[in-house]
């Protein structure tokens, strides 16, 4: 945690795991109450990443970036503002490559540009990967087929209504797909200016509040974290959760309560890790290739068929079942080398 010198605004890095390889996770760009509350985000953001990054089998570890706006402070204009981003790209540097920033909220990959001027740490930026929303939402897109062919029996999207919640830059492109595969939408966002989104796609527009409580086939949070707990979730009206929203659960345990009403929820750490997978393909040794890129992400519904049959088998959560798979994977990259047995080559 460092004060910006050109900026004076608090640049943060977690760092959660580097067992299974170098820490990577988005630099948030956002507004604060205190300097406390930028670090526990911090610090949780980076524990998920971790956990996305083993579900999804990838070489990474977790970790997360948050440049803090002072809520008190009007926002940062262009100077501040790439300022700000120098003084972030200082921060990422210390950290000799222990940590790969990326965009999240509040980010784009201009700004990835303009902190790749200070470190060479730095993906998602438009001469390599670029904005990784797209494969966010194709991901999740994919989440929501495997979930819907486990709870109905088939994957079609066609005439399944889906409400989505949160029409930013990964939600627009998830309601999209969804409209393309023949899903009939309820879109909501606190943005009136995505109404436009809407129309365009014949979607019927309601508030959050209502959207999350349709009855629907399938709910797609793609907002902010926290929106299923013990007073939300009796409320549910739909059969599958799956989203892109980040953190969705208010606490572990409402993946309980979930599994005991039979709402199918889509780990969200499993669903939208479509982001961090395509990025991990441009830290490929052989560069990046979209074609390798849209393979690996469309590999999210193996993972997730994986996590439900575990789940099922042992009588668990789909919640459990994801976090066993990663906590097995994490351990498996920080035991020791087995030595090879006498008379056997190396592995």
């Amino acid at each position: 945690m460092r004060r910006g010198r050109r900026s004076g605004y608090f640049t943060i890095v977690a760092v959660h795991s580097t067992a299974r390889g170098p820490s990577l996770g988005g630099c948030r760009m956002w507004e604060y109450e205190d300097a406390r509350a930028a670090v526990r985000d911090a610090l949780r953001l980076s524990r998920a990443m971790t956990f996305k990054s083993a579900v999804a089998g990838l070489p990474l570890g977790g970790g997360k970036g948050v440049i803090m706006l002072p809520r008190a402070e009007p926002a940062p204009g262009p100077e501040q503002r790439r300022a700000a981003l120098l003084d972030f790209g200082d921060t990422v540097a210390s950290l000799e490559g222990r940590y790969v920033t990326a965009e999240d909220v509040g980010t784009s990959d201009q700004d990835m540009a303009v902190i790749a001027e200070r470190t060479r740490h730095v993906t998602g930026l438009a001469s390599g990967s670029g904005d990784p929303s797209r494969w966010t939402a194709l991901g999740v897109e994919t989440a929501i087929r495997v979930a819907c062919e486990r709870a109905f029996g088939s994957g079609s999207l066609q005439d399944r209504s889906i409400a989505v919640i949160g029409l930013g830059r990964v939600g627009g492109k998830l309601a999209e797909l969804l409209a393309q595969g023949g899903g009939q939408l309820v879109v909501s966002d606190v943005d009136q200016t995505k109404r436009a989104l809407a129309n365009r796609l014949g979607a019927r527009w309601t508030d959050p509040a209502s959207a999350l409580t349709a009855e629907v086939d399938v709910v797609a949070p793609c907002a902010l974290g926290g929106m299923l707990d013990d007073e939300t979730v009796p409320a549910l009206q739909c059969r599958v959760v799956a989203g892109a929203a980040n953190n969705q659960l208010g606490a572990d345990g409402v993946a309980d309560l979930l599994t005991e009403l039979g709402i199918l929820w889509a780990p969200d750490f499993v669903a939208n890790a479509g982001g961090i997978i395509n990025i991990a393909v441009e830290l490929e040794p052989q560069g990046y290739d979209e074609r390798r890129a849209r393979e690996r992400v469309l590999e999210v519904g193996s993972t997730l068929r994986t996590i439900f049959d575990d789940a099922e088998r042992s009588g668990g959560t789909p919640l459990s079942a994801a976090m066993n798979l990663a906590r097995r994977r994490l351990e498996e990259a920080s035991a020791p080398p087995r030595a090879a047995s006498r008379g056997a080559p190396a592995a």
